[in-house]
């Protein structure tokens, strides 16, 4: 692309910088920084540093890569599973699997709580609407009181197993190993921080579940569940301590109020 700024303003210059792609952008630093006002030139220069940032995170991302691309000539599905919600004190836990394409990269992975919400929310829509399936699975405030929630965890991991359209035969799971599931399974400490397909996990059961909680929080609306999601924040006690625990509540993890 080229362009000429000579007889476009400083404003008009960012604005249009603003509106274009990484790519785009790029290609516009050495006009940026040959021009020969002062604050074009520092437009220019605040894209190198944009550029070193997005160089870095293209690193990052490629190296999350790295052990699934080394297991693709022995496996032609793999799926990523995560988990969030084991820590709340209302709401289920919920676990997504996720296969990833092959010939698609996502920058900006990780997990899920390293990343704003808004952020989360974009890359949840990027990822279920390339990845080639994605698997939803959850247990209940129920279950985990009844199994304890590692075993919910599991349970949810399985479910989202059996919800997802293209049966894998890898499976990268974050820091658990599934019995009872005849697939081969690697199971990676911090693997929503290492793996592609575990850290897309993390991110679509994390939205999946945050938007549970704000669906919840109108039906249970002493207990802030639209902001803390079930976690044990100070407004989450007050709300417990004014109202008692609701339906949603996890008893296990509420002894003290029980």
């Amino acid at each position: 692309m080229s362009r000429d700024f000579s007889k476009a303003s400083v404003n008009e210059i960012a604005v249009l910088i603003e509106s274009m792609s990484m790519e785009d952008k790029l290609t516009m630093i050495p006009m940026l920084l040959n021009d020969n006002r002062k604050s074009v030139n520092k437009i220019g220069n605040s894209l190198l540093k944009e550029k070193m940032i997005h160089e870095k995170e293209i690193e990052r991302t490629d190296k999350m890569y790295e052990f699934e691309v080394s297991v693709y000539d022995e496996f032609s599905a793999i799926a990523g599973i995560d988990e969030v919600g084991r820590g709340p004190l209302a709401g289920p836990v919920v676990a997504a699997a996720v296969i990833l394409p092959r010939d698609f990269k996502i920058l900006e992975l990780n997990d899920s709580k390293k990343i704003s919400e808004k952020k989360r929310q974009l890359l949840h829509d990027e990822i279920c609407s390339n990845a080639l399936a994605v698997g939803i699975g959850m247990a209940s405030n129920h279950e985990i009181d009844e199994i304890n929630i590692l075993n919910a965890t599991k349970l949810a991991m399985k479910r989202a197993l059996d919800n997802i359209e293209i049966k894998p035969n890898c499976l990268m799971i974050d820091a658990v190993c599934l019995e009872d599931v005849d697939i081969k399974q690697f199971s990676v400490i911090k693997g929503d921080e290492k793996i592609a397909s575990i850290s897309a996990a993390s991110i679509v059961a994390k939205v999946v579940r945050d938007r549970m909680m704000v669906e919840f929080s109108k039906k249970y609306n002493s207990y802030d569940f639209e902001s803390n999601k079930g976690y044990g924040t100070a407004k989450h006690y007050k709300g417990i301590e004014s109202c008692g625990i609701c339906e949603i509540h996890r008893k296990s993890f509420l002894k003290n109020y029980i």
